[in-house]
């Protein structure tokens, strides 16, 4: 029980430390959260910041989520009576839910989507590589990042049931329930954006060069 609570704190402090934060305050002089939507995420980034932010802050971002599944693993190798996928899928939630309430940034931070990807991409990276293409492809269509993000959210749960998974500690119905889970926490954490996509309201990205 022990090394499930350890590993619990270790994802969750991970996942607190919001990289749009710190990186908007180093490298324009304000919050994030203080302009645009108010999220501290890459699009909010991309808009108020920039490019090269939202780069470095999405690279970063992904790598929470790769980072807090790689120290899960590791410490399953070690201590091999624990139950592995348990591990990982605790590992998972928590650095998401670290990104979203970020213990060292008021319990506000961004919507996991990136997060989210990293820990995808060390759990199943096929299903992971899925699920960011067709998050590409509809924000593509309809440049709404929000519903790229949303719509790979729900894709998530309903690949399991049909793809293989090929990293073993996360197979079984245990995997299926988890990735529900995460799915409703991404989608929870869109829900303003769900609300102004059904009433058209929803900002749109500009491929356009100014």
């Amino acid at each position: 029980m022990i090394a499930y609570i350890i590993i619990a704190i270790i994802a969750y402090l991970i996942g607190s430390v919001n990289f749009s934060i710190i990186i908007s305050k180093r490298m324009a002089g304000f919050d994030v959260r203080q302009k645009g939507s108010g999220n501290a995420g890459t699009t909010n980034m991309l808009r108020s910041v920039g490019k090269s932010a939202a780069l470095v802050t999405l690279v970063c971002d992904i790598l929470k989520g790769i980072v807090a599944i790689a120290i899960a693993i590791i410490i399953g190798a070690i201590w091999q009576d624990l139950d592995r996928a348990l591990l990982v899928q605790i590992s998972a939630l928590l650095v998401v839910l670290g990104h979203t309430f970020p213990i060292f940034f008021q319990f506000k931070g961004g919507k996991g989507v990136a997060t989210s990807l990293g820990v995808l991409l060390m759990i199943n990276w096929k299903i992971g590589l899925i699920c960011l293409v067709f998050a590409l492809v509809l924000i593509a269509l309809t440049r709404m990042v929000s519903l790229g993000s949303v719509g790979a959210a729900i894709l998530y749960p309903i690949l399991i049931l049909f793809i293989d998974t090929n990293f073993t500690v996360s197979e079984g119905t245990g995997y299926f329930v988890f990735s529900v889970i995460l799915a409703l926490i991404v989608a929870f954490n869109h829900r303003t954006n769900i609300k102004r996509i059904l009433s058209g309201t929803e900002n749109k990205l500009s491929f356009s060069k100014k």
